[in-house]
Parts: C-alpha cells; structure tokens; sequence
C-alpha cells in the first residue's frame, strides 16, 4: 500500500501500477512525495522499499493537459540515454510513456539525484561561476544524432512593455529582435538552464550551493547556439537576484571557457530575445521562485527586474 505525505502526492491507480512493474523484484512504492518547483509537469519522489529493507527514491514526471507532452517526454527520455556516461550528472532513465499507452497521462519514470535547487541569495558569488562551469559542459556534448533545432520564445509582435518600463529601451531592443537571427555555430543545449534545475550538494560539512549534484528537466534539449542557453540563465538570474548578476553569468561563461558568439552585436541578439520571452510569463515564470520561499518576488517586483535587466543590456558597451 502507498502511503502519502498527502491527498496531493498521490500517484494515479493506472501511473502507480505501470509504474511498479519497472522496479527490481521484490521492490514496491511505500511512499510518495509531491516535489514543487516546476511548471509544466506534476513532478513526484517515489520511495521503493526492498524486501530485504532499506529504500531507494525514484522520480516521476506527469504532464497533465499539456499540447507538446510526447514531443517533450520524447526529448527528454533521449537526452536522459545519451548523458549516461558523459559526465553530465543527470537522472538515469527508467521507462517512459510519452503517448500515455500505460499510464493516464504522459509520464516518464527516472532516478533520483542528491542535493535540492538553490535560489537564496547568499553563496550566489560561488555558485555562479559553478553554472557558468557546468553549462560549459553541457555545450561540450557532441551527440551522434542532433536534437531538433531550437525554437524561439517570441516575437517582436508578442513582447508584453512591463508597466512603467523604460519606453526607449524597450522599444530599441524589440527592434533588435526584428531583424534576422544571426549565424552560429550550433551546439547541444540545454535550453532551460537556470538554478531552478540544478541541483546542489547540501551537506551540513559543505556550504549549500558549494558543488552541483545534477541537471534535470531535459525536455527542452535543442540544438543552436550557445548563447540562447547563456541568455536563459542570465535572465532567470537577472530576475532573482537583480541584473548585475544576469550580467555577471555571461562573463563567467567565457571565463570557465565557453565560446560565445563572435561580436557583441550576436551575442546582444540572443541575450535580449531570451530576456524579453520573459515579458509573457512573468506571473508564470515568478509562482513556483515564491512557493520556494522567495515570497518577495512578486509579479511587480520580478517585472522590475526584468525592465532593469534589458535596460542594462541596451546600455551595456557594444
């Protein structure tokens, strides 16, 4: 029988049985915990006793009412096999139902990875070089098979002017969005790389946020440039701690070693479409950072933010 930390945690009968019949002889799920922090999927630990005692954790991942789930899980299970091995610390693949044949939805069943995201302020001066490190790895990976090209977050007929946001600014980095995407050399990504899917030791011995235990979340993996991955943290940091430090991720980038686009108009194309793809979901982007505590981010505050970041990156010397 499950047991549930709450109503919430547990796991649909048709889910819970295929399930069971991907786990070792002898094992079952005797717990069941909802993890929160993500948009798109429900996301669950499930803990497997053995008959022999002791448990293991494991992880699934539930897209409910979602339009591209096949396409996502689809993704994301091959991304998970073709880590294996890399160096990239990421969750093993278990078994996956992209089509929802098993289960009663989409679902993909994984390992479970030590350590938990991070999003305090404090230790960020560590961590971020860290992120820089590890998406340099990431970018490394050259696969035998490219994942699909990447897709863009917007359009300059989409972007949403944050109330009171710097007019000029904004109206000059819409304009740089409008003109065609420049060449690049293209690289595996990531393509939704920020602190909220990276996993850091927290041993009581090592200061939280001291060394990456993991990558999860792998639906989005594309293949394009560089920069569109650097873009994306530099905005996630941009709006949970301030701009300076959106700023500040693009330099650790090149320093741990990547290789960013050639001319600061290039890299200013990527930077600015990745940032003002955020103007459509702020309320969106900002729910799961304050259910992890990060109760000041309000919409209000993170829209200030991100008025504050594209306003640095049009000031910023070409």
């Amino acid at each position: 029988m499950v047991t549930d930390h709450d109503e919430a945690a547990a796991v649909r009968p048709l889910t819970l049985a295929w399930a069971s019949r991907h786990l070792e002889a002898g094992e079952r799920i005797v717990r069941t915990e909802v993890l929160h922090g993500g948009v798109t999927a429900e996301t669950r630990r499930l803990a497997v006793g053995a008959r022999g005692g002791g448990t293991r954790d494991l992880v699934l991942r539930t897209f409910v009412g979602v339009e591209h789930a096949e396409d996502w899980l689809d993704r994301e299970a091959g991304a998970l096999m073709l880590l294996k091995g890399t160096g990239v610390l990421a969750p093993g693949l278990v078994a996956a139902d992209p089509t929802a044949a098993y289960c009663e939805y989409p679902s993909l069943l994984m390992t479970h990875l030590a350590g938990r995201t991070v999003l305090d302020d404090e230790g960020l001066e560590t961590r971020v070089p860290l992120l820089a490190r590890q998406l340099v790895a990431i970018h490394a990976i050259r696969p035998a098979e490219r994942p699909r090209e990447y897709v863009a977050l917007t359009t300059a007929d989409t972007v949403v002017t944050p109330k009171g946001a710097d007019a000029v600014a904004w109206t000059a980095a819409i304009d740089v969005i409008r003109q065609p995407a420049p060449p690049y050399e293209g690289r595996f990504l990531h393509r939704d790389f920020h602190p909220g899917n990276v996993l850091f030791d927290v041993a009581p011995a090592r200061p939280a946020g001291a060394r990456i235990t993991g990558v999860v979340d792998w639906a989005a993996t594309s293949w394009g440039p560089a920069d569109l991955d650097v873009a994306h943290c530099s905005a996630n940091l941009a709006l949970l701690h301030g701009p300076a430090w959106g700023l500040r991720f693009a330099e650790a980038y090149e320093e741990a070693g990547g290789m960013p686009a050639a001319t600061a108009s290039e890299r200013l194309y990527w930077w600015v479409r990745d940032g003002l793809a955020f103007s459509e979901e702020v309320r969106l982007v900002s729910q799961p950072w304050r259910e992890a505590g990060r109760t000041e981010l309000t919409t209000r505050v993170v829209e200030e933010r991100l008025d504050a970041y594209v306003t640095a990156l049009m000031d910023a010397p070409g």
